[in-house]
């Protein structure tokens, strides 16, 4: 185990004392933190930023006085360095931790919630693994972004939607939902395929980031829905907390939700789903790994590209943490800058052969 002093530093940011004794004790005892301050308000945190200058900060969102986003935004902007955001379990704290997230924040963890949602026990393990994260986040990519209140001016224009015949399948994790944007919002409003999208968040955030890709570009985004049959040109978030699978049907392929074991310690994970997409889609599958920790999506790209599907994943220098495409690198036919990602995309999929279609019946 490291010595005290070699570990990363974590100022404390939570007005509960209960909720801070908890976390503080997961922080000290995990062997690879150390807590080098504690405040119970944005005002104590932004001095104790200054005098013990953590190498991180947990920050609690709902305080008295000064909020949790003032304080992040103070942070950012006059001593920025990698901020995990602890936020109210489920729909209730969405909102806040998605604005966090434009505000710079790397990572967001659910506390554990009054109706029982989520323990300590997970709280843990997910706080730990958002720190390491956050430790190897690069802050240059993830800049303040200051939010319009009409995201999409103008009306979507009206595209006939049929069953998909070939699917795009993102795996993301931390820096994400930024990443998820970009490339959403570049994708063209007639794509001929469905796209599934794994982004690892706590359930009840994904709804909300479902409706803020749908904000973002030409495609509709919802979250998915269990037996939704998948169209042409629509986008598909898995939930958090449930499996995103497939499950041919008469009229289609459909979403299969499902909450099998988790997978690299995540449910959704993306592996499961890469694979499911190329046993349904074969050729006509697109994998894509973007930015985010371990290594979640490298086996399923693999998968998708020994069915001779297309398989693309983001570059370091645009990533907010290369884990996940570093591993799925050897496995990608492209290994691109994010802005070039949605592009290469559309490209993929025109360069595809569709099966021939049915005759109609005599």
């Amino acid at each position: 185990m490291s010595s005290s002093a070699e570990r990363p530093g974590v100022l404390l940011v939570e007005d509960s004392d209960l909720v801070r004794a908890v976390v503080a004790r997961i922080i000290d005892e995990s062997g690879e933190f150390r807590v080098v301050g504690e405040a119970a308000t944005g005002f104590d945190a932004i001095r104790l930023v200054h005098e013990r200058a953590p190498d991180l900060v947990s920050l609690d969102l709902e305080m008295p006085e000064l909020g949790g986003l003032e304080t992040l935004g103070y942070i950012m902007s006059e001593a920025p360095r990698p901020v995990v955001v602890l936020s109210a379990h489920g729909a209730a704290g969405g909102e806040p931790a998605l604005r966090a997230l434009d505000l710079g924040a790397v990572e967001v963890v659910a506390k554990p919630g009054a109706d029982g949602a989520g323990d300590v026990a997970e709280l843990r393990a997910r706080l730990l693994e958002a720190l390491r994260a956050a430790r190897q986040a690069d802050l240059g990519n993830l800049p303040i972004i200051v939010r319009r209140a009409a995201l999409r001016a103008a009306p979507r224009a009206a595209v006939r939607r049929g069953a998909a015949n070939a699917v795009v399948a993102i795996a993301a994790s931390t820096g994400g939902p930024r990443a998820l944007e970009t490339v959403v919002a570049s994708l063209p409003a007639d794509l001929p395929a469905a796209v599934l999208i794994v982004q690892h968040m706590p359930a009840g955030f994904t709804r909300l980031l479902a409706e803020r890709l749908d904000a973002a570009g030409p495609l509709p985004v919802r979250e998915a829905a269990d037996g939704i049959i998948l169209r042409r040109g629509e986008v598909y978030v898995a939930p958090g907390g449930r499996h995103l699978g497939l499950e041919r049907r008469a009229d289609g392929v459909a979403a299969v939700l499902h909450d099998g074991p988790a997978v690299w310690g995540l449910r959704p994970a993306a592996d499961p789903l890469f694979r499911a997409v190329a046993s349904h889609f074969g050729p006509r599958s697109i994998g894509v790994v973007l930015t985010g920790m371990g290594r979640d999506g490298a086996a399923g790209l693999r998968t998708i590209r020994q069915v001779g599907g297309r398989t693309l994943a983001q570059d370091r220098a645009s990533s907010v943490v290369f884990g996940m495409p570093r591993a799925a690198a050897p496995h990608a036919a492209e290994v691109l800058p994010l802005p070039e990602i949605g592009p290469a995309i559309a490209r993929a999929r025109a360069a595809m052969t569709d099966p021939p279609a049915r005759p109609l019946d005599a």
